[in-house]
């Protein structure tokens, strides 16, 4: 089994030859050093026990320093058992070349903490009545008793769904693809999104549950020409806001235009009519001598 520790770094959008836009994660993957190997005759499991990171010699105690002394090793930040991992001697380095692009992996790593919750939002509940006349139980997570009495009705049953600490659990996600590698920057990308937050530490394995292996998946597009490609887009998109705005403007100075030839028609309506209604009134009077 393939299997290396690694950096979350966030997410980011990539596109790829075809121009499919895909959501990808980037992680950090500097070269894991093996510090020991557990062996089945010894130790009754096989494993690789590698450390990742470099770490100040000040923030370790004196046992960890001494494991470190022992193997003639550095001291790094985190140390951890990769279970059926074999073929490497202590002081060797596995780094990126491990995985190529369109391997299928699991990635493994703590959640992030939400503290402590209700149940409405840590187990997904329904909500109760949000009417005024139903009190106040909108929220509430209802009876959790079973049983009819005695021991059973005094107790809370394992693995019944309360309130409690949400989150910061050890969560798996089969299934990932590898898109990309670049060994020279120490960075993997990875299809989708991967558990923890951020600067969290991954484990990065061959997938348990292997669906068809992709041998040639697409490859992402130049950087370069994505870069020049957003920039025309954006050009484009200011220019046609910079139109957009040149044509209201003529639009309202059009309506305002067209608003004051009609009230300079309608005042020019208004004496021609006062002028006749004037006419008629000197005519009328002078009928009258």
């Amino acid at each position: 089994m393939k299997m290396i520790l690694g950096r979350k770094i966030g997410m980011i959008q990539s596109f790829l030859e075809d121009g499919t836009r895909i959501p990808v994660t980037v992680v950090e993957v500097q070269p894991n050093v093996v510090l020991e190997n557990k062996t089945q005759e010894k130790d009754g499991y096989v494993a690789t026990k590698v450390g990742y990171m470099d770490i100040e010699e000040k923030k370790l105690n004196k046992p960890e320093l001494g494991f470190f002394k022992k193997n003639n090793q550095k001291p790094c930040k985190y140390v951890k058992e990769l279970r059926d991992v074999t073929g490497y001697n202590v002081g060797d380095l596995i780094d990126l070349n491990v995985f190529t692009s369109g391997d299928l992996v699991d990635v493994q790593a703590i959640t992030k903490g939400k503290g402590f919750t209700g149940a409405i939002k840590r187990w997904n509940f329904k909500v109760g009545p949000l009417g005024h006349g139903a009190g106040y139980p909108h929220r509430y997570q209802g009876s959790i008793s079973f049983g009819r009495g005695g021991s059973q009705g005094q107790r809370v049953p394992k693995g019944q769904r309360m309130s409690g600490h949400y989150g910061h659990e050890l969560v798996t996600i089969a299934n990932l693809t590898v898109v990309h590698t670049e060994l020279d920057k120490n960075l993997m990308l990875i299809k989708g999104s991967v558990p923890g937050p951020v600067d969290s530490l991954l484990v990065i394995k061959t997938t348990t549950k292997p669906k068809k292996h992709i041998e040639n998946f697409p490859k992402l597009s130049d950087p370069v020409a994505i870069a020049q490609m957003m920039k025309e887009k954006e050009e484009q998109a200011r220019l046609a806001a910079e139109a957009r705005k040149v044509e209201a403007q003529q639009k309202a100075e059009a309506e305002k235009e067209a608003k004051k030839q009609a009230m300079i028609a309608k005042q020019k309506a208004a004496e021609e009519k006062a002028k006749a209604a004037a006419e008629k009134n000197a005519e009328a009077k002078e009928g009258d001598k």
